[in-house]
């Protein structure tokens, strides 16, 4: 049981090389727009203030409460009964044992921040507004020469 491939038509070098030329001439141009580089710069650090609050804001605290909160078959009264002890044990401590046990939280922290600020960074990836622009260009600049583009690209 063999099957062909589908006839499509082959598309021409030339015109694919005019779009990718037209698209790096327009990037080119646009970087120098102060508003964009501005736009650009200031969406970076949203970006990246928003990643960082999301990986050791919201996920590392989510976990700390969640999965306590499980474990006590969502009854809080269950939850606190366990966990008094444990800080009244922490407080009359001394001060090695409550440095030991400070540290650990913050690996334990830092180590679900990374983790997920890793995956974070990879499903979630930054989309410059220089290449909004140059999309929005492209596609008004492919109506514009319709005719000469081929079918798909």
């Amino acid at each position: 049981m063999t099957t062909t491939p589908p006839q499509t038509k082959p598309v021409d070098a030339p015109e694919v090389a005019a779009y990718w030329a037209e698209r790096r001439r327009y990037l080119e141009r646009i970087r120098k727009v102060p508003e964009i580089r501005h736009r650009f710069w200031r969406e970076v650090a949203i970006y990246l203030l928003r990643r960082v609050l999301w990986s050791f804001g919201f996920f590392p605290v989510f976990i700390a409460f969640w999965i306590p909160f499980v474990l006590a078959s969502f009854n809080p009264v269950v939850m606190a009964s366990e966990f008094i002890p444990m800080l009244q044990e922490f407080v009359n401590s001394n001060p090695e044992v409550q440095a030991t046990t400070l540290s650990t939280l913050t690996i334990a922290w830092a180590s679900i921040g990374f983790i997920f600020l890793v995956f974070d960074f990879v499903l979630t990836p930054f989309r410059s507004p220089y290449e909004y622009e140059a999309d929005v260009y492209m596609r008004s600049w492919e109506q514009l020469n319709h005719d000469q583009l081929p079918d798909k690209m």
